[in-house]
């Protein structure tokens, strides 16, 4: 009895130990083999495989779920890059306007002033007489003259093909605006004299305040026979506003070849652009059938 309960218990204990010393002997098999052969690596895909089977198993995720997170990942980050980029632009926009604004900062007693002077010629003298450099009293006075045109267009019935009204009155004042002082500053260039394009652009908008006052009395108190009421005030105020342009520009040039050329160019261009707007833009009743 002795002998037989020992037997199942030594067989159970002799398996365990060959089990026991079967793995200990694969260890001591690897130890070995790489302690003899030290440029021997050991086998680590097996090891491997079974650390990413279970990581595999835990991660295991729908591909077009995955794909889906990648899109959307992709597209939030475009958004985010466009609206960088929008936000950029606007604030580079709103500094270069912020660099214009100390051309526009005057007050509006002051340009009502300006408003005045343009029509004042001072006396000729050897030294430079003041020209500003502001451009808000003479954008003011380009619209001004922009609504006054559009009246005399549509008292006029004139008619546009291509564009409309609006769009040929701002073309018109506009372009005289910038087109003239580009003629004027290219004429004070080759005559040498001493002044900056924004003090010409300045000089030039506010000479076309006579043109608005000239074209509004045109407009309204014009007679339909005759031209007395315009020519006189073409005279009166289109020829002062004309030598107070000259007066400063010849304050600043030295010759008396470049004076006579900057004060021809001044005084015609700007008297008989105020001749074409009259008669190109009012409306002129003529009795044709009294005349015959």
């Amino acid at each position: 009895m002795a002998t037989s309960n020992w037997f199942p218990r030594n067989a159970e204990d002799n398996n365990s130990a060959v089990i026991n010393l079967t793995d200990s002997m694969l260890e001591s098999d690897d130890l070995d083999a790489t302690a003899a052969d030290p440029t021997r690596q050991p086998d680590a895909s097996a090891s491997m495989e079974r650390q990413e089977m279970p990581r595999v198993e835990r991660n295991g995720e729908d591909p077009q779920s995955a794909f889906m997170d990648a899109v959307k990942t992709q597209m939030a980050e475009t958004v985010w890059q466009t609206g960088k980029q929008q936000a950029r632009k606007v604030f580079d926009v709103y500094g270069n306007i912020d660099l214009l604004r100390p051309y526009f900062d005057v007050e509006p007693k002051t340009v009502v002033h300006r408003l005045v002077l343009s029509l004042l010629p001072l006396r000729p003298s050897s030294t430079p007489q003041k020209a500003v450099g502001e451009l808000y009293g003479p954008l003011m006075i380009v619209l001004t003259l922009v609504a006054i045109l559009l009246m005399g267009m549509k008292d006029a019935g004139h008619t546009v093909r291509e564009g409309t009204l609006m769009g040929s009155a701002i073309g018109i004042s506009f372009g005289y605006w910038l087109l003239a002082s580009g003629l004027f500053y290219g004429v004070s260039f080759i005559c040498n004299t001493h002044i900056t394009f924004l003090q010409v652009l300045s000089l030039t908008g506010y000479g076309m305040f006579s043109f608005c006052i000239v074209l509004f009395l045109g407009t309204t108190l014009h007679s339909a026979v005759s031209h007395t009421l315009f020519y006189t005030s073409w005279a009166i105020l289109g020829g002062l506003s004309s030598l107070r342009m000259v007066g400063v520009y010849l304050s600043r040039t030295k010759g008396r070849s470049h004076k006579l050329t900057i004060a021809l160019t001044v005084a015609a261009l700007h008297l008989v652009f105020l001749l074409y707007l009259h008669f190109t833009y009012h409306k002129i009743v003529a009795a044709v059938a009294s005349i015959r």
